[in-house]
């Protein structure tokens, strides 16, 4: 359900903070479907998993959030549909 509906947020919206925030919580679906698996089979490696997902989900907010701080400073809008004028 938590999955579902950060898809549908990454889908749908248009500021990109808010499909980070989408992203995140794709991870964290993963994260408690890794935990709740590892518990239920007495087995510690979803959890190992999990430290690992957070660890890469920091360094991608930690990066993005410095992206698109540029990016806003530069155009002004953070709007996914001006970002992908850019190119040009």
């Amino acid at each position: 359900m938590l999955f579902s509906i950060g898809v549908m947020g990454v889908m749908f919206r248009r500021n990109a903070i808010v499909i980070f925030m989408c992203v995140e919580l794709m991870l964290n679906a993963v994260n408690l479907l890794l935990v709740a698996f590892s518990a239920y089979h007495g087995d510690s490696s979803g959890q190992v998993f999990v430290f690992f997902i957070m660890a890469v989900a920091a360094a991608e907010v930690a990066v993005g959030l410095a992206i698109l701080m540029m990016i806003y400073r530069n155009t002004g809008t953070t709007d996914v549909n001006f970002l992908s004028k850019l190119k040009w």
